[in-house]
């Protein structure tokens, strides 16, 4: 039975904190794989500043190349409208079959957001949560908000990864909360760097720094190469 992390986002672009981050969900929950899903259009992020979405799968799919548990999906782009996850893994289930597990890894802000997705509960059902805090975020689980959102979605409480993989499983209510390796990488900062013209190394895999070079992406914001 597969055992796939589901990574969604923009990836605009896709930087080293991401696939790390990635490359530590699988060893801490010894996942089968992480699938990369670039969103075509984000429902919560305006269109201002984002790389047309063919740029940023094709960024994506040259972060991965080489790591064989690290996979793509255009599903996303293949889908008209709003990038709504909860479409999403509802067409991965059907293309996967009842058997697999889905764990969806979401930021903790995106977590006590969660409320305003589309069919939150449902997300739930499709997938364990898998939550990861930003670094020097401040996330508390037992708060006020976060509880808010826990019962909301059903779910009974939190699983602490690490040390309780054993409590992970299918059957059991409960959000997995990950300790997972969080650099202090962020998007914004490297389209403004591309922007001014500066070095994007050591934040990005060279192929991609190569890349938005060579498309002269996020020279200004709103404009794209045709």
């Amino acid at each position: 039975m597969p055992r796939v992390g589901v990574f969604g986002g923009s990836f605009n672009p896709i930087h080293l904190g991401h696939l790390l981050l990635a490359e530590d969900i699988l060893e801490l929950l010894g996942l089968d794989r992480i699938l990369f899903v670039p969103a075509a259009a984000p429902p919560h992020k305006p269109p201002r500043g984002l790389a047309p979405a063919q740029d940023r799968y094709a960024m994506t799919e040259l972060a991965i190349r080489g790591n064989p548990r690290f996979a793509i999906s255009d599903l996303e782009l293949r889908r008209p409208g709003p990038s709504y996850t909860v479409d999403t893994l509802e067409a991965l289930r059907r293309e996967g079959g009842p058997d697999g597990t889905f764990f969806l890894l979401i930021g903790s802000e995106t977590f006590l957001d969660l409320l305003s997705w589309k069919e939150p509960q449902r997300l739930a059902q499709l997938a364990r949560l898998l939550v990861i805090p930003r670094a020097e975020s401040g996330f508390d689980p037992d708060g006020v908000q976060a509880q808010k959102v826990l019962a909301e979605i059903g779910q009974e409480r939190w699983i602490q990864v690490p040390p309780a993989l054993s409590a992970a499983q299918p059957a059991d209510k409960g959000v997995l909360l990950v300790a997972a390796t969080s650099l202090p990488i962020s998007s914004s900062d490297l389209r403004r760097r591309a922007r001014e013209g500066r070095s994007l190394t050591y934040r990005v895999p060279q192929a991609v720094s190569s890349y938005i070079l060579e498309r002269r992406l996020y020279r200004e914001e709103g404009s794209w190469p045709r």
